[in-house]
């Protein structure tokens, strides 16, 4: 595997070594043995996670905005400079391949990321567009700096006007001497930038970043606490909630944006792009499925380990899984399966995040979930609920704005 410009800063503050890999790159799961420190930096104060492995090309030309609007389901001719779109990208029956985000840099220049490895299908689509077309992967280092007093991390950091960015806006600045791209985006659901910086200057960032944080509490973190925010922020992930429709194996693994719940992504009535015809006639239809959150019923959790003389056993870690849920509570009528979920401890709840049949999404009403004691398969009720749990004002929130700051 590959180390990313952050390796030798990493490495010497995992004090774990609990490793994973993340897009052929060596990523931390947590720098102590738990990850309920760097849980509490995202949520209390600012963790500070590398996010280098993603998948980044740089799009720059005349027809930069006119391809992109061809090749995502946004229309990105509309994109004003200095914006992010959080998106997807599509195939041709409007499956959904990967999703990621574009941040409009100037008028012909642009920046992508993605989870998978997608040049090779950006490319497919270039002929007959003035556009150039770089994988900038191995070039650019990423971190995400994400919590309450990130922001005052990076008033000491940078020069940038941090009280000015907004909600999924992009800015260049400075730092001691060299460049760096912030977005303030992030997949924690708060607070929260990524930064984008040459490789070269990698390290001189991390030490900046983590000097800077030191009076606000800032803490390197790792991958096991990120997926438990993801999963409070209704944050979907590729492999886990949904699979890329060019790597699924059978037809029932893929899905559209509005059956991952991102129609609100999808700009339909413009010029032709991929998957727009599909996309139309489902929006026409309706989608058979729908990704909703499940607020898991405490009380019967532990009633239900109780009659087996037990305490509740709920993992610390996000879970990754395929669990059954049930219009009744007898287990007779499925309806949809769970595919992530964690106990929040910043809501004390039992979530998950499920795909179900949308004629029996109704928010506010009951479920079941498929629950397995000492050996026996059971049924636990669980109230649906928007996937978005914890959706605290701050991530938005702008104190250099009066009035509307989103």
């Amino acid at each position: 595997m590959q180390k990313t410009p952050f390796f030798p800063r990493m490495m010497s503050l995992c004090e774990s070594m609990h490793w994973k890999e993340w897009a052929g790159y060596h990523a931390v799961s947590s720098y102590q043995f738990y990850h309920d420190q760097e849980y509490f930096a995202f949520r209390n104060s600012a963790g500070l996670l590398d996010v280098t492995p993603l998948f980044k090309y740089r799009v720059e030309g005349p027809d930069a905005a006119d391809y992109l609007s061809h090749i995502m389901v946004r229309n990105i001719r509309k994109l004003k400079v200095g914006r992010v779109a959080y998106l997807c990208w599509c195939d041709d029956d409007g499956k959904v391949i990967d999703d990621g985000t574009v941040m409009r840099r100037s008028e012909t220049s642009f920046f992508v990321t993605s989870a998978d490895p997608s040049y090779a299908w950006f490319s497919r689509f270039r002929r007959g567009y003035d556009v150039e077309l770089e994988d900038v992967s191995d070039k650019v280092a990423g971190l995400a700096l994400q919590g309450p007093t990130s922001r005052d991390i990076l008033r000491q950091t940078c020069d940038a006007d941090m009280d000015q960015l907004k909600f999924f806006q992009t800015v260049s600045a400075n730092v001691d001497g060299y460049s760096i791209w912030i977005s303030r985006t992030g997949y924690t659901g708060d607070l929260g930038y990524e930064i984008w910086v040459e490789n070269a200057h990698a390290l001189k960032l991390w030490d900046a970043l983590m000097a800077n944080g030191r009076n606000y509490a800032i803490r390197p973190a790792g991958l096991d606490a990120l997926d438990v925010t993801r999963v409070e922020a209704g944050l979907i992930l590729k492999n886990v909630d949904y699979y890329n429709s060019l790597h699924a194996l059978i037809e029932d693994r893929k899905s559209s944006p509005y059956e991952l719940s991102l129609g609100w992504t999808v700009h339909l009535n413009r010029a032709p792009f991929n998957g727009q015809q599909a996309l139309k006639a489902e929006k026409a239809s309706g989608s058979q499925w729908t990704i909703a959150g499940l607020d898991i019923d405490w009380p019967e959790t532990e009633a239900l380990y109780a009659k087996h003389g037990l305490p509740p056993e709920i993992s610390t870690m996000a879970w990754r899984k395929s669990i059954p849920i049930y219009f009744d509570r007898d287990g007779a009528q499925q309806i949809g399966y769970a595919t992530s979920g964690t106990w929040s401890p910043i809501l004390k709840k039992n979530i998950a995040l499920a795909t179900l049949q949308t004629d029996y999404v109704d928010l506010g009403s009951e479920v079941y979930i498929e629950m397995t004691v000492e050996h026996k398969r059971q049924t636990v009720a669980a109230i649906l609920h928007k996937p978005q749990f914890y959706d605290p004002e701050r991530k938005k929130s702008n104190p250099g704005l009066v009035g509307n700051d989103k």
